[in-house]
């Protein structure tokens, strides 16, 4: 979380073979290779705030459509799609190098079940069985709002949402605003090294 705020949000073109490093991590139990590069979120390890997430979070549905909200070099959504082969995993992102090393990296593991996309290229009427996210908080609240508003309310009837948010920088006004300005009932899960993990559920009717 210390690189500058625009630096992994703001668009760039995909990295070149000089730029792109190799990355030796651990994800859903397996210890494996993904590449990284400048100007995305956390290049050199995955990050404090995601290892949380991923510990945290209960097992993904098995099928459906799942989301990863800020796929960044794609942790979390190489973590769906290797926990649940049979779903669809979105992974979504402003920036052209954040989504070209997560399809790389999902190429590389042999996860044909991932689909990388744009905001505005993911289809208008799909709806997701879970939602994964380290949100990039330091875009500022109103575009984090903005992002949320767009996001959330697309949760399938019982679903859930996780989200990490550090608790220094507005876990618990994040969890208020959520449950208020989206109707969306929101709880912490846990809290854990300054880190607040989220639950946003959309409940069954009824």
């Amino acid at each position: 979380m210390t690189e500058p705020t625009d630096h992994y949000f703001t668009d760039s073109p995909a990295a070149t073979d000089s730029e792109r490093r190799q990355l030796h991590t651990h994800l859903a139990g397996q210890d494996v290779t993904v590449e990284t590069a400048g100007k995305v979120f956390s290049p050199g390890a995955l990050d404090r705030a995601t290892a949380i997430l991923l510990d945290e979070v209960p097992e993904p549905p098995s099928s459906g459509d799942l989301l990863d909200l800020g796929c960044g070099w794609g942790p979390v959504a190489l973590t769906l799609a290797m926990r649940s082969p049979e779903a669809t995993v979105w992974a979504v992102d402003v920036t052209e190098r954040a989504l070209d090393l997560t399809r790389r990296n999902a190429q590389a593991l042999g996860l044909d079940n991932v689909r990388t996309a744009r905001p505005d290229e993911a289809p208008a009427d799909l709806t997701f069985a879970a939602i994964w996210s380290n949100p990039p908080i330091r875009i500022g609240k109103p575009a984090v709002h903005d992002v949320l508003r767009r996001w959330l309310p697309r949760l399938a009837t019982g679903a859930d949402a996780h989200l990490v948010i550090g608790k220094n920088l507005g876990a618990d006004t994040f969890q208020r605003w959520i449950t208020t300005e989206l109707g969306l009932p929101t709880e912490r899960v846990t809290t854990s090294k300054g880190f607040r993990v989220l639950r946003v559920s959309r409940p069954a009717a009824g």
